[in-house]
C-alpha cells in the first residue's frame, strides 16, 4: 500500500535511475513529491478555433487526426512526425521533430488537445506542441497546466502523470494550522490547496492554493514574532536616560553636523531606551545617510551608565569597517576625552582585537565576560560560546541578513538575565512600509531620507553596447585623475547556458585587454576571508586601480575615492539591489557615475533599468520593486533571513494573513501550551537562526 512515507521506489514505473533522477530534485518518497510544487502555469484552458488562429500565438485546439506519418532524413539526421488535424473550422499541420514514438500514441481518428505556440513558414503550423487525446480528465494540455523545475531525463509529463496518480494521498498531509485560525483568514484546507497548486480548476482557485501555501511558510515565522513580541512587552529593560551634555559634547568634537533625520532618529532611540520596555527599533537608512553615527550617538548613553553594546555584521568587511569607524570617532577623538577608559574589541572568525592590539581568543571572551569590553564590534561569532556580564544595548547591521531573534540568544549568554537588552536594528535596504509591517511588527521604526551634506547625486546611465567603447575610455579618464573603479558581473564563474559574463572571466579580458595599464583586482563570496580582506585593503589604499566584483561588495564597502561603477548584467538584479550596488560610489564630494549594460532586449527589462536610473530615491525604488517584482523574487530567503521553502509564491496578503493568525493564537495562549506542535516549530525556527 502505498502511503505519503512511502520511498519513490515503490511506485509503479520508477526503476533505479529515474528514482536517482528524481533524488537531484530532492523528490525521495511519496510526501516529496507532492510538496514538489510547481514553479509557474500555463493556461491551456480556453480553445481556439483553427480559423482563428494567427502566427505568434499560444493556442489550445481540439481536433480530429486526419493523417498522422512519419519520416527520417539522413541528410540531417532528424526524424519529423508529420499530422493534420481538423475542427468544425479548419485543418492545420502539426509537426513533431526527433519524436517518432508519437505515431505510436496518436493514430488517425483519434480526437486530441493540442498546446504550443502557431508559428508560420510557408503556411500556418503548430511546431512540438503538447499533444493529448481527449478525455474527461486531461493532464497536459486543456487545462491551466502545472510547469516544474527539472533536471537531466526528468521531463514534465512524467512529474504531472505521477503526481496526478497520487494526489489522493494530499487527504493523509496533517494540517497544523488550527481551525479557528484557518476561519478567521478564510483559508483552504491544507489537502485542498496542495491538490488545486498542481492541478487547479480556475485561475481563482490557483490563487487560492499559493495563498494558502504561501500562508504556511510564513506562519511559523510570524508565530515567532508575535510570541517574542508578547514576551517583550512583559520583561524589564535596562532604564538608561539619554545623557544629553554628554552627547554635545560629542557631536561638537565632530568636523560636521547631523542631519535633521538623524537627530531625529538619535531621540527617538534615547526615550526607547529610557523607557520600561526593551527598545526594539528598525533604523531604514539609505545608502550613505549615516546610520553608524547615530548607532554610536545610541551607544554613548549605554556606556555611560557602564552598560556593554555590541554591534553584530553580517561580514567581516562590515564588522571591521564599523571597528574603525567607531574606534576613530570614540578612542582616537582628541577632543572628546569621556570614553577613554572605556574599551572596545574587534571578534570575528579570523580577528581578536581589543583596543587596537590582536589578542588571543580566550583573552578576549574573557574580557567581555568580565565586563570590561564595553563596545564589542563583531560578527555571529559573537553570538555563539561568547557571555556578556551586564549587555545594555544589541545594535545589528543590515538586519535583514540575521534573523529576528539574535537578540534572545544573547540574552541567554548574559550572566544576568533578569534584563532584555535594547535592541537596534538597522538596514541600508529601504523597505517598503507594507513590507516592514507585514515582516517586523515587533519593530518600531526610524528612517534617515537624507544624506550628509557635500555628496552629490550619482549619474545613471543605461548603455548599449555601442558605447561600451566610451564609457571604458571614461573609466580610464577617472582613474588618471587619481580616482577608482568598480566593475560588478552577476555571475563567478561561465556558464554554457547563460550569455551573462563572469566576474573571472571579465578580470581576466579586462586586465588583459582593456586595462593593461592599471592595476586590477578580484573579489567574489567564495573566496577565503583572507583573501577578500587582502583585495578590500589593497583597493581602500589605492593599490588598486578597479575591482572586479560580483555582488558581494553590495554591503560594506566604504571607499570614497571610488566614482564609478559599471554593472554588467543588470538585468540579473533587482531595483533594491540595484541601489545598494550603485551606493559603493558616491561616497565622497566627487562627482560619480554608475553605467548598467544589459543584453536584454525586453522591452519592460529595458524600461526598469531606465526608471532606475532617473531616481536616486531608494525607498522610490524599493515600492517599485516591490510591485513590478513582487514579494517572493524581491525578499527570498537569503535576503530576509527567514527560510521560506516556496517564496515564489509569498505575498504581502499571504504574510498580513499570517500575522494576523499568529496575533489570534498569541492572544489566546502566550505560551502556545495548546498547541505543542506549533510551539516547538516556533521555538526550532528562534533557535536555529538563518545567516547568510
Amino acid at each position: 500500500m502505498i502511503t505519503l512515507d512511502s520511498p519513490i521506489t515503490e511506485l509503479l514505473g520508477i526503476g533505479e535511475t529515474n528514482s536517482k533522477n528524481l533524488n537531484k530534485l530532492g523528490i525521495k518518497a511519496v510526501s516529496d513529491l507532492l510538496f514538489y510544487f510547481p514553479y509557474k502555469h500555463l493556461d491551456f484552458s480556453v480553445f481556439s478555433a483553427i480559423k482563428d488562429i494567427r502566427a505568434e500565438q499560444v493556442i489550445t485546439v481540439r481536433g480530429t487526426i486526419k493523417t498522422i506519418a512519419t519520416r527520417f532524413s539522413f541528410r540531417s539526421r532528424t526524424s519529423l512526425c508529420e499530422a493534420i488535424i481538423s475542427d468544425d473550422t479548419g485543418s492545420l499541420k502539426v509537426m513533431w521533430f526527433n519524436q517518432p514514438y508519437i505515431k505510436n500514441y496518436l493514430k488517425a481518428g483519434d480526437e486530441v488537445l493540442l498546446s504550443g505556440k502557431a508559428t508560420f513558414y510557408k503556411h500556418l503550423q503548430l511546431s512540438n506542441p503538447i499533444y493529448e487525446k481527449v478525455s474527461d480528465d486531461t493532464t497536459h494540455t486543456g487545462r491551466i497546466v502545472p510547469v516544474y523545475h527539472l533536471t537531466e531525463n526528468v521531463y514534465n509529463k512524467t512529474i504531472r502523470t505521477l503526481i496526478k496518480k497520487h494526489l489522493h494521498l494530499a487527504d493523509s498531509v496533517v494540517d497544523d494550522i488550527p481551525k479557528p485560525v484557518l476561519t478567521s483568514c478564510k483559508l483552504l484546507p491544507l489537502n485542498q490547496a496542495i491538490r488545486q497548486i498542481h492541478f487547479p480548476e480556475s485561475e481563482e482557485a490557483l490563487q487560492r492554493a499559493k495563498l494558502r501555501i504561501s500562508f504556511n511558510d510564513g506562519f511559523i515565522q510570524q508565530l515567532a514574532v508575535q510570541k517574542r513580541k508578547h514576551e517583550l512587552a512583559s520583561s524589564i529593560a535596562p532604564n538608561i536616560k539619554p545623557d544629553v551634555e554628554l552627547v554635545k559634547k560629542f557631536l561638537a568634537s565632530l568636523p560636521f553636523t547631523l542631519t535633521a533625520g538623524q537627530k531625529q532618529a538619535a531621540w527617538q532611540i534615547m526615550q526607547d531606551m529610557e523607557g520600561p520596555v526593551p527598545m526594539n527599533r528598525l533604523l531604514e537608512g539609505d545608502v550613505g545617510s549615516g546610520k553608524t553615527l547615530v548607532a554610536i550617538l545610541s551607544a554613548l548613553a549605554a556606556m555611560k551608565q557602564n552598560f556593554q553594546v555590541t554591534l553584530l555584521a553580517p561580514t567581516e568587511i562590515l564588522a571591521k569597517q564599523h571597528y574603525q569607524t567607531i574606534t576613530k570617532l570614540l578612542y582616537d577623538n582628541k577632543t572628546f576625552r569621556t570614553l577613554n577608559k572605556k574599551h572596545s574589541a574587534l571578534v570575528t572568525n579570523n580577528y581578536r582585537i581589543i583596543d587596537g592590539e590582536v589578542v588571543g581568543k580566550k583573552e578576549v571572551s574573557s574580557e567581555i565576560s568580565k565586563g570590561k569590553i564595553h563596545f564589542a564590534i563583531g560578527t555571529h561569532a559573537l553570538l555563539y560560546g561568547q557571555s556578556f556580564k551586564n549587555l545594555g544595548l544589541i545594535i545589528i547591521d543590515e538586519q535583514h541578513r540575521f534573523g529576528v531573534e539574535q537578540r534572545a540568544t544573547l540574552l541567554k549568554q548574559q550572566e544576568k538575565a533578569e534584563r532584555v537588552p535594547h535592541l537596534l536594528s538597522m538596514t541600508a535596504t529601504p523597505i517598503p512600509r507594507t513590507l516592514a509591517l507585514a515582516l517586523y511588527d515587533d519593530l518600531q521604526t526610524s528612517i534617515l531620507k537624507q544624506v550628509p551634506s557635500g555628496r552629490k547625486p550619482i549619474i545613471t546611465k543605461v548603455v548599449t553596447e555601442d558605447g561600451r567603447a566610451k564609457i571604458y575610455e571614461f573609466i580610464k579618464k577617472e582613474i588618471r585623475a587619481g580616482r577608482q573603479a568598480f566593475i560588478i558581473t552577476p555571475r563567478v564563474e561561465d556558464s554554457e547556458t547563460s550569455t551573462t559574463k563572469s566576474v573571472k572571466a571579465e578580470f581576466k579580458r579586462l586586465s588583459e585587454d582593456i586595462f593593461p595599464k592599471f592595476k586590477l583586482g578580484l573579489l567574489y563570496g567564495k573566496m577565503k576571508g583572507s583573501e577578500k580582506e587582502k583585495t578590500m585593503e589593497a583597493f581602500n589604499n589605492k593599490q588598486l586601480d578597479i575591482l572586479v566584483a560580483t555582488s558581494v561588495i553590495e554591503i560594506g564597502i566604504d571607499v570614497p575615492n571610488a566614482t564609478a561603477m559599471i554593472i554588467e548584467g543588470a538585468q540579473n538584479f533587482g531595483l533594491a539591489q540595484l541601489h545598494q550596488l550603485r551606493g559603493r560610489v558616491g561616497r565622497g564630494p566627487q562627482q560619480s557615475y554608475c553605467f548598467l549594460f544589459s543584453d536584454s532586449s525586453d522591452e519592460g527589462t529595458l524600461a526598469r533599468l531606465n526608471n532606475f536610473a532617473s531616481s536616486n530615491d531608494g525607498f522610490k525604488l524599493a515600492e517599485m520593486d516591490l510591485e513590478q517584482r513582487g514579494f517572493g523574487d524581491l525578499f527570498g530567503q537569503t535576503q530576509t533571513g527567514f527560510q521560506y521553502k516556496f517564496s515564489r509564491f509569498m505575498s504581502l496578503k499571504a504574510l498580513q494573513l499570517a500575522k494576523q493568525g499568529a496575533k489570534l493564537l498569541i492572544d489566546d495562549d502566550p505560551t502556545l501550551k495548546k498547541y505543542p506542535v506549533l510551539k516547538k516549530k516556533a521555538e526550532f525556527l528562534a533557535e536555529n537562526i538563518h545567516f547568510e
